[in-house]
């Protein structure tokens, strides 16, 4: 920690903890408290940026920053979690940035063991897994699927592995000097605005490191159709990010796209010249092993064969012919 800037404790940098959050007046209170209770030497700062909610996010906000001067509010008028973002990285000054998620929980030490990654490593962000933490069984074959790599393809905080430079983390711990260089967050960008950014600040020269002592829960979609509109909209938005930086796509960014393809292509083609159903048959049987493989046992393998297609095809289907528009 000595080459990061020091803030209150000697040896500890400060720290400012940023929570875009809208529609999150039920667990907003247990976010702010997870963040707070972490066992950290320094000084923690946390700004909610809230957007325009159906529920009484902005009650729920306001209190906490009534109840502990450790806790401010922002206003995120735009409703994107981009927007959000800087509006809190903005109204804070400590020398470290954590992104929190607004329903996520910290576990106790996060924040000391990745201000310490970042110390030791000299990364400009670190990052960690994350952890699917479903609580209905569509979720937790939701869950399963993500953290596959038939799944998620080769990235990394989807399924763990050893720590080491990366392209994109879950979430991030930034140094802030960073992160303002590049220019903080691209606001038009409603979603991969998280790998967006970590293409910038590799581009200018700095290191996003991955540490699976890093760990934080995510609760997957709820039902096929939220699902499908995810993966729909990850992959919309990842062909406006390939189109301003194209190098940036990697292997596993053209799979879905590419397998929506064939797929149609067999489906349609196979009619008038039937080798071409060995695609649409081939990815079906691909479906199948992995969800045998990872489901291990009928009922969920079962599960995994409907989530899979709807995660691949979805994200494929966006990619090739989505049109960005904001995120419900």
């Amino acid at each position: 920690m000595s080459d990061l800037p020091e803030q209150g404790v000697p040896g500890f940098p400060g720290v400012a903890v940023v929570m875009p959050v809208r529609n999150e007046a039920a667990g907003l209170a247990a976010a702010v408290a997870a963040v707070l209770a972490q066992e950290y030497e320094g000084g923690i700062e946390v700004c909610l940026a809230v957007a325009p909610s159906r529920d009484d996010t902005a009650g729920v906000a306001a209190a906490l920053a009534a109840g502990d001067d450790r806790v401010s509010v922002v206003h995120n008028p735009a409703g994107v979690t981009p927007a959000g973002l800087n509006a809190a990285i903005r109204a804070t000054t400590a020398p470290v940035v954590v992104r929190v998620d607004g329903h996520s929980t910290l576990p106790l030490g996060y924040i000391a063991t990745a201000v310490a990654t970042l110390g030791r490593t000299g990364a400009v962000n670190v990052g960690g897994v994350q952890r699917p933490e479903g609580t209905t069984p569509f979720e937790h074959a939701v869950g399963l699927a993500m953290a596959s790599r038939f799944g998620a393809g080769d990235a990394r905080f989807h399924y763990g592995g050893p720590e080491g430079p990366v392209d994109t983390v879950y979430l991030g711990v930034f140094r802030r000097d960073a992160i303002e260089a590049v220019g903080l967050y691209d606001e038009a960008l409603i979603r991969n605005q998280d790998y967006e950014l970590n293409w910038r600040l590799r581009e200018a020269g700095g290191v996003v490191w991955f540490d699976p002592a890093l760990s934080v829960g995510y609760r997957p979609r709820s039902s096929l159709g939220a699902l499908a509109r995810q993966f729909y909209d990850y992959g919309t938005w990842k062909r406006v990010v390939a189109r301003s930086h194209p190098r940036s796509l990697r292997w596993r960014h053209m799979v879905a796209p590419l397998t929506l393809l064939g797929v149609l292509a067999g489906l349609i083609g196979g009619w008038f010249w039937p080798p071409l159903f060995v695609m649409p048959a081939a990815y079906a049987v691909a479906v199948v092993a992995a969800a045998i493989v990872v489901g291990r046992s009928p009922v969920v393998a079962a599960r995994l064969c409907v989530v899979y297609p709807t995660m691949h095809l979805s994200w494929g289907e966006g990619f090739l012919v989505g049109r960005p528009q904001e995120a419900s």
